[in-house]
């Protein structure tokens, strides 16, 4: 039990409240032992023989100092949780604007669900700590001298030992602080580990699907669980050791006062009188010890969460933010970098060596290379992401270090290769580039990026929610939604960086016009590998090893024949020559912007659903779902529920065989043989509670790193159509803090329960048998306790389940904004975004506060009710020892037995107000739990082997949940074995909804789709899933090595067939730059590697799966013409006897293509070969024309 002086620097600004607090507690702790000690001198009283009427007035005013000390405590305990918010709110944005400062070159090497975690969760955790820990801790630290004080009055040696025992129960635990601050770590490392690991896996989950490797995520998933059980528990050992030191000490303090109290008014040194208020006052008077303990495991679990919060604040920063300039206010828009020589952090070699270039005032430039060689660190090192390790980058002739990031970045607009819209509207999103903007300019720059047409078709326009990471958008739709973001920002310099890679033909060429337009008179870098994006440009710059080796125009670069640029762009020059046969053809007819404008697909009218809610189940359905849970657990729970009825019954025991002492003194008898027990029993409470605490968190905790593993394995089946409408924030915190709350029922809740309803009956009994009248009159006051858990629990429930809502809106909301950090910086809106961070917080608080003044409102009622049910046996008892109906002797232990009924019930009574937070995490989990799987597993296909593998979609119609408009409608298609289908359409055209369709990832809600005859329904879904590689338009890459990311296609694959892989990806001048080679770690997403490297790797994973069904959906969107080239060779041999599915917005990428399918807003337009749909003149013509325009009028 100790300060940790780190956290209280937090406390800065509201000290004196927590002081205020202190006092209130020791007033309250002063009340607490008052009421008692007036219960033992009132005793004593009728002891000496005292009337019913001369005890009205003493009656009456220990019951105001029983309603004295409830008022107190509730006043102590919502003073504390206010201060608590306070500090929390304060120290939420502190890390907030941290990580902010700290920028995208620190939060791209850390895993965001880790620092997530720390953000939201960690500072969750200290409210216990600053609300009720350190306020405890300091009455804690005063108790002994309070003790001293007051029971000297009564005899001086015996308070000398009530007040030696104090401390040792206070700073005996402190010996095993420095354990404490270890385990603390491990367990807050293990708890990170895990968040990140589940949020890796969830965000990744479609991946994990497509190559059946779900299952072994969820094993990988399962040790990391238990590993944070084990580490848990670590903390718990030592935590649960000083509880039981602390209980111990108590006991036995109690134990020793007493025996030397009974020796002194034997030896006459002492009164009967004063040893009766020792006996009441009991282990009451080191109640504040005892509350201690009660938070001690919170307070614990907090200071665990410091650690993440500490690393955090301690992290340097690797690019401190330059001075304000004052010639930066009118600056040029001029950039140049002046022998850059710069590698990223634990690389094995420079991303640029010796890179020198300038770019004048207006002056348009191209930069194009080979993917990863140092086009996207241009941009890095532009915005100040990085710093060079020796040369400068300069705008307008200042170096960035001499500038401000908001002097740079106010200058710049970018529109990356990596497009991350954040979840909320699309006018939310396109506003980012200017906040301020009014609605005709938003709609301008919607225009101006060819989505304002999508948009007007959706029935809530700018204000359609579009989800995480723009998931209900198409990738050319959300790429266009960054476009008209960076066109609103309107800046003096514009950087696109394979802005056009997602765009369909038809759009690219309208947004290549608008950009056209937009790019005059400004500063322009456009990174790109497609011809059409640069052979406009002013001048080219030609990449190589992270150098400039050419510079000049298209014309005089293509001029040299053995250039990097002629070599990177011969092939796209060459199409473009041999196809203006087709140009010609297709002019006449070339339809209008209007007729190819992108249509909804996908889920992109669908409502989002956001978090989890906390609703569907009653108090009574929670308590029995979670009781199915435990039961399988039978012989822990048993124990558990023995060591928790002994241990209630060993401190009864030392309270019955005290008063047995009195009584023995008081009729002069011997009580030796009483104290043997009195010293066998006070231990004995200590320990029987130490292996309870032990066996009940040993149980609950193995159970919640069950039901953490049960909450992914139940993803698996519901996503990717789950993971639609929901944040991957919201599902990370639900698997950690939720499920981390449902422990209170495990631990604190089934045992206690039993004992709440076991040990007052016996109670009961002992008391109606003594006498009658005393056990009626304390079962009123009994009932009252027991029952107002269930009679008063409304509000808070509510309040309890909101507050988990908010809580997950909170975590969605910081795992956007730590993963979309980089957009965050460069359009400098990092205020703004703290700030609707603190909105949120500020709801979850304005949650949580009547939450805690509801719940401390009933636990003050509650402890007033126990104190008046204690007086009301001892006036009963003084009644009838007035009428001669019972021996004044037996009215202490009377008492002591009646107040003892008190203790399980209002144990369990507290702990139904806590269950509040509990229900609602419940609640979220069992929502999850419920969710209906809208995929259900195939009984297995009967059909032979893989050597055919023939499809067909017959009649099928399509639409996503919430979308009345379908997707696909009454496609029919037949793809014959061994051939290669592709499909082609404008973005939004249901391209991607098909094969998502063919992996069986949704299902037709009409028709069918076959594989060799066979309904894909009938299939076991791996089954299925193994005969079909998929390169998709997003590749997702693990935080894990470049082995593991390309092997997930086939973890049991030969050394040979991996390296055969990765050289038909052309991914071996990759590997050799690696520092670790193989085994490097691409960081979470990839986001060490390029577009175009991790693209490569999912093209290396298809060659590796060698499925006989591969489905290429924008499979070499993101690669230079040298890559593109070599891989689509190395495509054209893997495709050899497979039936392959080609999606792409190229092209020039399908017209080898057996049979082309062009689908028009989900409906299926045309099919025929390359030639037989040009000489039709329809759409697929139309599409062509628009992709060779520009190139064609260049030649």
């Amino acid at each position: 039990m100790h300060l940790e002086l780190r956290l209280w620097r937090f406390t800065e600004g509201v000290r004196g409240r927590i002081f205020f607090s202190m006092a209130v507690g020791l007033l309250a702790a002063a009340l607490g032992v008052a009421r008692l000690a007036l219960l033992g001198w009132l005793i004593g009283r009728v002891f000496a023989g005292a009337t019913a009427a001369e005890l009205v007035w003493p009656i009456l005013g220990i019951a105001v100092v029983m309603v004295a000390r409830g008022a107190c405590e509730h006043w102590r305990t919502i003073v504390a949780h206010r201060t608590a918010a306070l500090v929390q709110k304060r120290l939420r944005r502190m890390l907030f604007d941290r990580i902010a400062v700290l920028g995208p070159s620190y939060a791209g090497r850390q895993r965001s669900g880790a620092l997530t975690l720390s953000l939201v969760d960690g500072v969750e955790q200290l409210e216990t700590y600053f609300g009720q820990y350190l306020p405890q801790l300091m009455v804690s630290f005063l108790t002994p001298l309070l003790i001293f004080v007051f029971v000297a009055f009564i005899d001086l040696p015996v308070a000398a030992v009530l007040c030696a025992f104090a401390l040792a129960a206070l700073f005996l635990p402190a010996a095993w602080h420095s354990r404490d601050v270890k385990s603390s770590r491990g367990r807050q490392r293990a708890y990170a580990d895990f968040a990140a690991e589940f949020l890796d896996s969830i965000q990744g989950l479609g991946t994990l699907k497509a190559f059946g490797q779900s299952t072994a995520r969820a094993d990988l998933l399962a040790d990391k669980a238990r590993e944070l059980f084990r580490r848990t528990m670590w903390v718990l050992g030592t935590n649960v050791l000083s509880r039981g030191i602390t209980d111990c000490m108590i006991a036995i303090g109690a134990t020793a006062a007493l025996a030397l109290g009974a020796s002194r008014v034997s030896a006459g040194e002492m009164e009967l009188a004063g040893l009766l208020v020792i006996l009441m006052m009991g282990v009451e008077i080191f109640r504040p010890m005892r509350d201690l303990r009660a938070v001690l495991h919170q307070g614990m679990v907090g200071l665990s969460a410091a650690q993440g919060i500490y690393a955090i604040l301690d992290a340097g920063q690797e690019v401190a933010d330059g001075p304000e300039n004052g010639q930066a206010d009118r600056l040029e828009p001029a950039i140049a970098f002046e022998n850059v020589t710069f590698g990223y952090p634990g690389a094995r070699g420079p991303a640029h060596r010796d890179l020198s270039f300038a770019v004048a005032p207006g002056e348009r430039i191209g930069v194009v290379g080979q993917s990863g060689c140092g086009k996207t660190s241009i941009v890095r090192l532009l915005l100040r992401f990085f710093d060079p390790d020796s040369g400068r980058v300069t705008l307008g002739g200042i170096d960035l270090r001499d500038m401000s990031f908001a002097q740079i970045r106010r200058n710049i607009s970018v529109v990356n290769q990596d497009t991350f819209l954040f979840h909320g509207t699309i006018g939310e999103n396109i506003r980012m580039g200017r906040p301020d903007a009014r609605a005709e300019e938003v709609e301008e720059a919607a225009r101006v990026a060819n989505i304002k047409g999508f948009i007007d078709t959706l029935p809530d326009g700018y204000d359609t929610i579009i989800g995480e990471k723009g998931i209900k958008l198409s990738g050319g739709q959300r790429q266009r939604v960054a476009i008209a973001r960076a066109v609103l920002r309107d800046t003096p310099i514009l950087v696109l960086d394979e802005a056009l890679s997602a765009v369909d033909a038809d759009n690219e060429a309208v947004i290549q016009e608008a950009l056209d337009r937009l790019m005059q008179g400004r500063t322009t870098l456009i990174l790109a590998h497609r011809l059409s994006s640069v052979i406009d440009c002013d001048r080219i710059l030609a990449m190589e090893e992270g150098r400039v080796v050419e510079s000049g125009p298209h014309s005089e670069l293509m001029g040299l024949p053995d250039g990097v640029y002629a070599s990177l762009m011969r092939e796209q020059a060459r199409e473009s020559e041999e196809r203006e046969d087709d140009l010609l053809i297709d002019a006449a007819e070339r339809p209008t912007t209007e007729t190819l404008d992108a249509t909804p697909g996908g889920a992109k009218q669908a409502p989002t659903e956001g978090v989890i809610r906390a609703e569907g189940l009653a108090w009574f359905q929670v308590v029995a779902a979670l009781m199915r849970v435990i039961l399988p657990w039978k012989g822990r729970l048993g124990l558990t529920f023995l060591f928790g009825v002994v241990r209630v019954l060993a401190f009864i025991g030392v309270g019955a065989v005290s008063a047995l002492i009195v009584f023995s003194l008081k009729n002069g008898a011997p009580y030796d043989h009483l104290l043997v027990w009195l010293w066998v029993l006070a231990p004995m409470a200590g320990i029987v509670h130490w292996l309870e605490s032990w066996m009940a968190h040993d149980m609950a905790f193995r159970l919640l790193a069950e039901m953490r593993v049960d909450a992914f394995r139940k993803l698996d089946k519901l996503a990717p159509a789950y993971l639609v409408r929901r944040r991957t924030g919201d599902l990370m915190n639900l698997a950690t803090h939720d499920i981390e709350l449902i422990e209170y029922f495990f631990a604190h809740t089934v045992a206690p329960a039993f004992v709440a309803v076991l040990v007052p009956a016996l109670v009961i009994v002992v008391l109606g048998w003594a006498s009658p009248w005393i056990a009626l009159a304390l079962i009123p006051f009994l009932a009252a306790v027991g029952l107002s858990p269930f009679l008063m629990r409304g509000r808070v429930d509510r309040l309890g389940s909101r507050a988990r809502e908010a809580a997950g809106e909170l975590g969605a909301y910081a795992i956007d904004s730590v993963q979309g950090l980089g957009e965050i910086v460069s359009f400098q809106d990092e205020r703004r975004r703290a700030d609707g961070f603190d909105r949120l917080a500020d709801r979850h608080i304005a949650l949580r506060l009547p939450f805690f003044g509801e719940v401390t409102l009933q636990e003050s009622l509650l402890e007033v009710l126990t104190g008046l049910g204690g007086l009301a046996v001892v006036v009963s008892g003084a009644v009838l020892v007035q009428a001669g109906a019972v021996d004044a002797g037996l009215l202490p232990l009377l008492a002591l037995l009646a107040m003892s009924a008190f203790l399980p019930v209002s144990e369990i009574a507290q702990i139904g107000r806590r269950l509040a937070d509990t229900l609602g995490a419940t609640r979220r989990y069992y929502a999850l739990e419920n969710e209906p799987v809208p995929v259900a597993d195939g009984p297995g296909a009967a059909e032979g082997g893989d050597a055919q593998a023939g499809l067909s979609l017959e009649g099928v119609s399509f639409a996503y949940p919430g979308q009345s408009r379908r997707a696909l409608g009454e496609v029919t298609v037949t793809i014959p074995a061994g051939k290669t289908v592709a499909l082609v359409g404008a973005s939004g055209a249901g391209k991607t909804t098909t094969a998502q369709l063919l992996m069986r990832f949704w299902d037709p809600d009409a028709g069918r789709i076959a594989l060799n005859g066979v309904d894909l329904r009938d299939y076991r879904l791996d089954e299925l899933r193994s005969r079909i590689a998929l390169v998709s338009q997003d590749t997702y890459l693990f935080n894990d090595t470049l082995r593991a990311n390309v092997t997930i296609a086939r973890p049991g694959a030969s050394e040979a067939e991996l390296t055969a892989a990765l050289d038909h990806a052309a991914l071996g001048p990759l590997i050799r730059t690696l520092p670790e080679g193989l085994e490097t770690v691409v960081g979470e997403r990839g986001a060490s590697l390029s577009g175009g490297q991790r693209q490569r790797v999912a093209i290396a994973r298809a060659f590796l799966k060698d499925a006989p069904i591969l489905i290429l959906d924008e499979a070499t969107s993101h690669l230079d013409a040298l890559n593109e080239l070599a891989v689509r060779r190395a495509l054209d041999v893997l495709k050899a006897d497979r039936t392959t599915v080609v999606i792409a917005h190229r092209l020039s990428t399908v017209r080898d293509a057996d049979k082309i399918v062009v689908l028009d807003g989900g409906r299926l337009v045309e099919t025929g070969t390359h030639g037989e749909l040009l000489a039709r003149r329809g759409l697929y013509a139309a599409l062509v024309h628009r992709q060779l325009a520009s190139a064609a009028a260049a030649q």
